[in-house]
Formats: structure tokens, C-alpha cells, sequence
């Protein structure tokens, strides 16, 4: 499959391509992240150049990923303790016309069609060239793995720690940046905790939550805590840290 990559601001994209480039992409609770939506409206503004679109020979998008500049110690001591924490200090960089030096990638999807096609190696590519091109000596992903779902009971680092015959992790999309040669290199506790009523979460799980206690969901990689009382529930998940070097241009 041939594929070209361009800036996703460069035109105006078929609302039906979208929505099918997104059909499969994040599970609808993964915007409840309150502290998230502080930062997120000016990290669209800010960093239109480091989010990319591929498309194919139909210009049809079939991948898209972003990411923001840090600056980044190289020491596992200091990396973002959260995902909010990682746009904090990409907006503090910006405002402070501050020196960065690692790209972190925020977000990563693959149109259905197009998953096993190779293009996820071209996305993850394509945004290591990104932070080339922008003079940023590093590349941080914080993987959210693809099949932790199915054992929302595990702990990540015991899941991290799978791997197959072959000595590569057992989870595809870590095995896919390790093959890309990324190297994990912690678990990120607590990286996103998602928050909402009771009414909320069963509308983003499609389930009834009749009482108080903990939930397997549809695509948690944890457990979903309900407080039937304060109408709250809560889910909280770890990452995992992958770091790359920036590909050649």
C-alpha cells in the first residue's frame, strides 16, 4: 500500500472517511479525563505541525497520529507522571519559548481496513521523521496496549512482562514498537483517570451499573469503580512508556 503523509490541517477531510478512520480508534470514555480537558483545546491550537495524516492512492485516510515537544531529561525520574502532565509541560514549553527536545506522541489511529496493512509501522515512522525534522532527539510514546483489555485483572507490569517464544512482548502494538526498535521503559501508573455519573458511564460502557462496588468494562484495561452515593464512577489505567529514536529523514 502506498501512502503519503501530510499535515492533518492541510485540507478538509470527508466527514465519512472520518468517521470510519475513528470507528475503532478510542473507547468513548477515554475523553472523561477532566484534567485532559484543560489542555487539550490549546494543544489543537498550538501543534498543528506535529499531527499527520496518511492516505492512500484514493486519498482516503487510513492512519493519523499526533504529538507535542517537551523537554525531557532522558531519566525515567522525569517523565510526565501523567498524560495531562505531558501537555502541561508542552504548552509551558510554548509559552515560555522554551527549548524542547523530545517528541511525544499523544494519539495514534488505524482505519479498521488497514490494520496488519503496515501503515501503523508508517504512522509510527512518520512521526519519528516529524520529530527530525523539528531538531527533537528524542521520541516517547506512552502505548496504551492494544489487548490489555482482556485482562483488566492483571496489573500492567505483569502484562508488560509477557512475552512470546520469540522473547517480544506479547501485546501487538508493544511488539509492533519494539520490532520498530522502541524500548520500554516503565509503566506509567494512574496515567489517565477518567471520571462521570453513574448515567455517564452507562451510556460509554453500554451496560447497567445497579450498585456500588467494581466493573469489568468493554475495552477497560482496569476495573471501573462505581459509587452509587455520590453518583460517581471512576477508572483509572496505567501506559506504558516506549522510547524511540527519531527516524532519519
Amino acid at each position: 500500500m502506498a501512502l503519503t503523509v501530510e499535515l492533518s490541517t492541510a485540507r478538509s477531510w470527508n466527514d465519512d472517511h472520518m468517521q470510519a478512520l475513528f470507528a475503532e480508534g478510542f473507547p468513548e470514555f477515554i475523553v472523561a479525563d477532566r484534567e485532559v480537558e484543560k489542555y487539550i483545546a490549546r494543544i489543537r491550537e498550538c501543534f498543528t505541525h506535529l499531527d499527520l495524516m496518511l492516505v492512500d492512492e484514493h486519498e482516503v485516510p487510513v492512519a493519523t497520529g499526533w504529538g507535542v515537544p517537551i523537554a525531557w531529561s532522558g531519566t525515567t525520574e522525569d517523565l510526565p507522571a501523567t498524560f495531562a502532565q505531558i501537555l502541561s509541560r508542552a504548552l509551558d514549553v510554548h509559552d515560555t519559548n522554551g527549548e524542547a527536545n523530545t517528541l511525544v506522541i499523544g494519539g495514534t489511529v488505524v482505519h479498521p481496513g488497514s490494520k496488519g496493512s503496515g501503515a501503523a509501522s508508517e504512522l509510527l515512522n512518520a512521526l519519528r521523521r516529524l520529530a527530525r525534522q523539528y531538531g527533537l532527539s528524542r521520541v516517547l510514546a506512552p502505548v496504551r496496549p492494544t489487548r490489555k483489555h482482556f485482562y483488566p485483572l492483571t496489573s500492567m507490569d505483569e502484562y508488560v512482562s509477557w512475552v512470546r517464544d520469540d522473547g517480544l512482548p506479547l501485546d501487538p502494538w508493544l511488539r509492533l514498537h519494539v520490532r520498530l526498535g522502541g524500548r520500554i521503559l516503565a509503566v506509567a501508573p494512574h496515567a489517565q483517570t477518567m471520571t462521570g455519573t453513574v448515567a455517564q458511564w452507562e451510556t460509554w460502557v453500554n451496560m447497567r451499573l445497579p450498585a456500588s462496588g467494581e466493573y469489568v468494562i468493554s475495552q477497560g484495561m482496569s476495573l471501573l469503580h462505581i459509587d452509587l452515593a455520590n453518583d460517581l464512577g471512576t477508572y483509572v489505567e496505567d501506559n506504558v512508556w516506549v522510547h524511540h529514536e527519531p527516524e532519519s529523514t
